[in-house]
């Protein structure tokens, strides 16, 4: 204590010897002089952004605004873009790219005929098969986007309402778990459900299963304050990691890397995906209504690819080694036919090479012939998506978004009803829910193709956070997500184009200033 004290009487006087200096030395200068001295760094700091905007290529709107943005507000301008507008992103995402090809390099060697996992190939390329008719044009064209994850045959999907049917169904999987349970789940909280499931894992732990729990750092950061995770340090066979790419002693401080996924595999058998993170927002209490979501419980084929992602992740953040990750352990035991639903994995991310989340939405909206309808808590969709939907509407799809009324990110509610008008003057309908949040991510096109998982349709999602996204074939799956989403626009109020036209100029102003910091950030 003694020597911390000292250390800040030693700070404090080196601060006060600074700002005397620089008192005196503006006190030596006429007005005229400060501001001539401010006048220059100020079109120097102006011209450090505009040369960096020209050196690196970006959305022309976004550097258009970036630089009125550091002509408009001196020192303040230059420093947010200092702060928010250099990109960061692919450096960052490269050394998630590099470790991702590491894995796969080291899953292609496992898949010799002299090793276990040339089991999971041989029983992955039986289980392969091609799409309904209708649909071959769209999936040939995620062929091309996510050549890693095929079509596989004879998965069992079901549909989860909310967290009082998924915590169940989660805990109930998790006390059968035999030989491992893996989750990554973007929000953990530090609740009674954030507890009840890692207890539970904790118990199967000690029992002998192998646990391995992956949290987002940034959406899991009030439980990490609060040291939740810590109770579980010590525990024979489990290990809980972080996902983060924030490490000052590394230089790392890009919070825009987060793992939004939601994977849950037990025994390679058995997984949950969709949008529901684990936390008592999704079971709600006497004096707050539960979130609405969807999950989904898969079984079969497919949760071989969902384990694949979660171990390639794992590989990412701890100094586990391929070999053991890829192990006949993990891999193979889900491959027996389990339904008739024909799905593939889409995953996403944000380098160069995987914004194929993106695209499976512009494809799916560009080769509609009937219709679309589709849920999302934050619709932001990016320019080409925003113009896809609105050409798909024109043509004669019948297009239906459901949004929630009340959202809980105030500003992207704001960005989100910007667009509106354009939306609705196209034909397209959109409907906001009323009460609970509308969380989930999901959408259905021509009665056929059933998409759903993590991602939203917002930027965020498209083409900065890591996604898992399912892709089916089934039209049974398809009408029971339909079923759910015509219950929400039954809770919902359509938005009318000559009321929405009416709205007051005050409203107007502050969609369209977060709709322009929006496409800024």
């Amino acid at each position: 204590m003694k020597a911390a004290g000292q250390r800040r009487g030693v700070w404090c006087k080196l601060h006060g010897i600074m700002m005397a200096r620089v008192l005196e030395v503006l006190g030596g200068l006429t007005w005229a002089q400060v501001f001539g001295v401010g006048g220059i760094v100020h079109v120097a700091c102006f011209a450090a952004v505009a040369l960096h905007c020209l050196t690196h290529r970006r959305d022309s709107r976004s550097a258009i605004l970036w630089l009125f943005t550091a002509w408009a507000f001196p020192i303040l301008g230059p420093l947010g873009y200092a702060a928010f507008g250099i990109a960061r992103v692919p450096r960052k995402a490269w050394r998630k790219r590099s470790a991702d090809s590491t894995f796969g390099a080291a899953r292609e060697d496992s898949e010799r005929e002299s090793h276990p996992l040339a089991y999971w190939r041989s029983l992955r390329e039986a289980r392969r098969c091609a799409p309904p008719e209708a649909a071959a044009a769209f999936d040939a064209a995620l062929d091309a986007i996510t050549p890693e994850h095929r079509l596989l045959a004879g998965n069992a999907v079901t549909l989860l309402e909310n967290g009082t049917e998924t915590f169940p169904a989660m805990l109930e999987a998790i006390r059968g778990a035999r030989h491992h349970i893996h989750i990554l789940s973007y929000i953990i909280g530090a609740d009674d459900v954030g507890r009840r499931i890692l207890d539970a894992c904790a118990e199967r732990a000690r029992a002998g299963v192998k646990v391995r729990v992956m949290y987002d750092a940034f959406g899991s950061q009030p439980a990490r304050l609060r040291r939740f995770f810590r109770r579980y340090d010590g525990i024979p066979g489990m290990r809980v990691v972080a996902f983060s790419l924030v490490n000052l002693l590394k230089q790392q401080v890009q919070i825009n890397l987060r793992n939004h996924r939601k994977l849950f595999v037990v025994d390679g058998e058995s997984g949950f995906t969709g949008g529901i993170n684990l936390h008592k927002g999704h079971l709600g209490a006497c004096d707050r209504p539960a979130i609405r979501d969807y999950h989904f419980r898969i079984r079969g084929p497919l949760v071989n690819e969902l384990q694949y992602t979660f171990l390639r992740d794992w590989y990412y953040m701890t100094d586990e080694s391929p070999e053991e990750l890829l192990g006949e352990a993990y891999f193979g035991r889900s491959a027996a036919i389990a339904g008739e639903v024909p799905a593939r994995l889409v995953n996403s991310g944000p380098t160069s090479l995987e914004h194929s989340v993106e695209e499976l939405f512009f494809i799916a909206v560009t080769t509609a012939r009937r219709d679309i309808v589709a849920v999302t808590p934050y619709l932001v969709p990016t320019e080409p998506l925003l113009y896809a939907l609105r050409m798909a509407a024109m043509r004669g799809v019948q297009v239906r978004l459901g949004v929630p009324a009340v959202n809980n990110h105030r500003s992207v509610r704001y960005a989100s009803r910007a667009l509106y008008a354009g939306l609705l003057e196209a034909g397209v309908r959109i409907f906001e829910r009323r009460g609970p949040l509308l969380h989930a991510k999901a959408m259905v096109v021509d009665g056929l193709l059933a998409v759903f998982g993590s991602a939203n349709l917002d930027v965020r999602s498209l083409r900065l956070n890591y996604e898992s996204t399912v892709v089916a074939y089934d039209a049974a799956l398809a009408d029971r997500l339909m079923e759910e989403m015509l219950v929400d626009f039954a809770e919902s109020d359509e938005i009318g184009l000559n009321a929405w036209l009416k709205r007051p100029r005050r409203q107007r102003i502050l969609e369209n200033a977060f709709s322009l910091a929006d496409q800024i950030l």
